[in-house]
């Protein structure tokens, strides 16, 4: 099992954003993750990534405890992350961002990260923006360029949040393309979304959560035809 968080719970005073949470992804896996705002789904996100530290339970990552690890380490480890809303160094070009991630989210030197970072950049559709500074590009583009800078690190999991979230229909189709290439790559995927349909497309498996506490897990369209799901997420009595 490449990921394995066992017995999670997070609370900041009296809430309660990670309630006794269990999961894993399998080697080669994609796993999706859907709720409610506020279910505590990128709370979890910063748990795994070392963000934030839990109040108790256990994060296992390719067979090693990671308690205690920063962020950096865990990275080193395999473990890449996009964020919600893009986070690009935006004076810098977008090679340069890749860069970035390759020397310090790999440890490569500068010479073995350029064309690695060149070869990532023609997969995610930027080698044409390469030069482009980060801070110029469109949303579609950054949210490619977050996927770029995450896959520089080499991760072995990748931990995707709200990707999809603002694009178009075609756009989405063109992401979800893009997310099945790095599949074909072995890299397992971890994806918190509210755009379902995209979702969908790619993954094995999903999770739902509700207030920090796992509610459903299984086939995801088994998972949607659930009362509680529906009640919960839709808004609807089933």
């Amino acid at each position: 099992m490449l990921l394995e968080v066992a017995g999670l719970n997070k609370s900041f005073g009296s809430i309660i954003v990670a309630d006794d949470l269990d999961l894993h992804v399998a080697l080669g896996e994609a796993v999706g993750i859907i709720g409610p705002n506020g279910a505590g789904k990128t709370t979890l996100f910063n748990l795994i990534s070392g963000g934030l530290t839990p109040t108790s339970g256990s994060i296992r990552f390719d067979g090693h405890d990671l308690s205690g690890l920063p962020p950096q380490r865990r990275c080193r480890a395999g473990l890449g992350r996009t964020h919600q809303v893009p986070q690009p160094f935006e004076k810098l070009t977008v090679f340069e961002n890749l860069l970035v991630g390759a020397v310090y989210g790999r440890r490569r030197t500068e010479r073995e990260a350029v064309q690695s970072c060149g070869e990532i950049l023609e997969q995610l559709g930027l080698l044409k923006r390469a030069n482009a500074l980060a801070g110029s590009l469109t949303l579609l583009e950054r949210k490619r360029l977050e996927m770029a800078r995450a896959l520089a690190t080499e991760p072995k999991l990748l931990l995707l949040d709200e990707i999809a979230g603002g694009l178009t229909d075609g756009e989405c189709a063109e992401l979800v393309a893009t997310i099945h290439d790095i599949r074909k790559t072995g890299v397992s995927i971890l994806w918190i979304e509210h755009v379902v349909h995209a979702l969908f497309a790619v993954i094995d498996r999903l999770i739902v959560l509700n207030f920090g506490r796992k509610i459903a897990e299984g086939a995801p369209k088994e998972v949607m035809r659930r009362p509680e799901v529906h009640q919960i997420y839709i808004g609807i009595e089933a």
